[in-house]
């Protein structure tokens, strides 16, 4: 299915925040291609219920950090099952970036959607359908966790 035959609205939605929304998507999951199809599968699956949606923005970024959640899940199952193999993965932006990836999946979340997207914790909270005293704890703890890491 085709975005850019929907509905008048949804096409402006998908130009004017498909690349904020892939970054978001390539920094949940580290990968430009699985990024791209969360992108896609967000807004394919926004099209039948698009004249229900009051706030799309927030809808679609909800529903790429839910499917990147899913897909880290698929690949915890995948790797607990597979036997290992020698990987060659991509130098590492920097020491930050390599420390952001050692969080947990939720840590890691609510860095990224505060400090790369720049959402406030009440939209984050929105986001990930989380209570915003529990988003404000888990961005406390992995901000303490990178700064004994970066710190050492």
């Amino acid at each position: 299915m085709d975005v850019k035959q929907g509905p008048p609205e949804l096409v402006r939605v998908y130009q004017d925040h498909r690349v904020g929304l892939l970054r978001l998507a390539y920094l949940l999951t580290g990968s430009r291609e699985q990024g791209e199809d969360l992108v896609q599968a967000a807004f394919v699956s926004a099209l039948p219920r698009w004249d229900r949606i009051e706030q799309p923005l927030p809808y679609l970024k909800r529903a790429i950090v839910n499917q990147a959640a899913d897909h880290h899940r698929r690949v915890a199952r995948e790797r607990t099952l597979a036997v290992p193999e020698a990987v060659t993965h991509p130098p590492e932006v920097d020491e930050t970036w390599a420390e952001i990836q050692k969080l947990s999946l939720v840590q890691r979340t609510v860095v990224i959607l505060r400090f790369y997207e720049d959402l406030t914790l009440v939209e984050i909270a929105a986001v990930m359908d989380r209570p915003p005293a529990t988003v404000r704890s888990d961005l406390k703890r992995a901000l303490e966790h990178l700064r004994k890491a970066l710190d050492s």
